[in-house]
């Protein structure tokens, strides 16, 4: 499995896309500073403590990594189905099961890496900005960064699964566009903000997106060795 992943990974040029996670990063941080900027000059109160910014963050950075996840399943596996490049990976002697599980591998443990170190760089340097030049009120405490610490992980942990759900609308008709604009429909109603509240606070709403994404990679290729490509 885990020579199979690398092989993948390898095939893909994974790190073309770790450079673009990056640069996604940057994005990222440029918005949030931003959004401070225009929030201290209209004078609103959306944006003026941690708690908010940091809310801001991980809501952004998991909306940019969920999309993120459907490019690569669209590149990975979509793609390949469409264009039939499958049939040549069926061809050795290897279970079909392992190869489409080894690439859903891949999608998941970037997704859930790619959250992780974005959430700690871009929190890092905000905090490390905003404490030089005042940006917030509020002071920031050493125990409230590390009760945020399960928090962070968590989101990942079920960021990640809910990344597999367009692999369902993708599948169906082995449809690039489908998988990506129905991460973008998944994204839109998780991570739409209202007052500081979103749907993906309401903590059953993201533990049965991520139960669905489970079993949308489970019977999306449960019958994979009987299909015929």
């Amino acid at each position: 499995m885990l020579n199979l992943m690398r092989l993948e990974m390898k095939k893909y040029h994974i790190g073309s896309y770790i450079k673009k996670a990056v640069f996604a990063n940057f994005i990222l941080l440029g918005v949030t500073f931003m959004l401070i900027f225009i929030t201290k000059v209209e004078g609103d109160q959306d944006l003026r403590n941690y708690q908010a910014a940091f809310g801001f963050i991980d809501s952004g950075v998991r909306a940019v990594f969920i999309i993120f996840a459907s490019v690569l399943i669209a590149k990975f596996i979509i793609g390949e189905f469409k264009y039939k490049t499958i049939t040549v990976a069926f061809m050795y002697p290897l279970s079909r099961k392992k190869l489409i599980a080894s690439k859903l591998a891949i999608v998941v443990l970037f997704t859930f890496c790619a959250i992780i170190l974005s959430t700690i760089f871009i929190t890092a340097v905000f905090c490390i900005v905003s404490e030089s030049f005042q940006l917030l009120s509020d002071p920031l405490s050493f125990s409230f960064i590390i009760q945020r610490i399960p928090i962070v992980i968590m989101n990942a942990v079920a960021a990640s699964c809910i990344a597999l759900i367009p692999l369902y609308f993708g599948m169906k008709k082995y449809s690039v566009p489908a998988t990506i604009v129905s991460s973008i429909l998944i994204v839109s109603v998780v991570s739409s903000n209202t007052g500081n509240f979103s749907l993906y606070d309401i903590i059953f709403i993201p533990i049965t997106l991520a139960i669905i994404g489970i079993s949308v990679a489970y019977l999306s290729f449960r019958n994979i060795e009987k299909i015929d490509i």
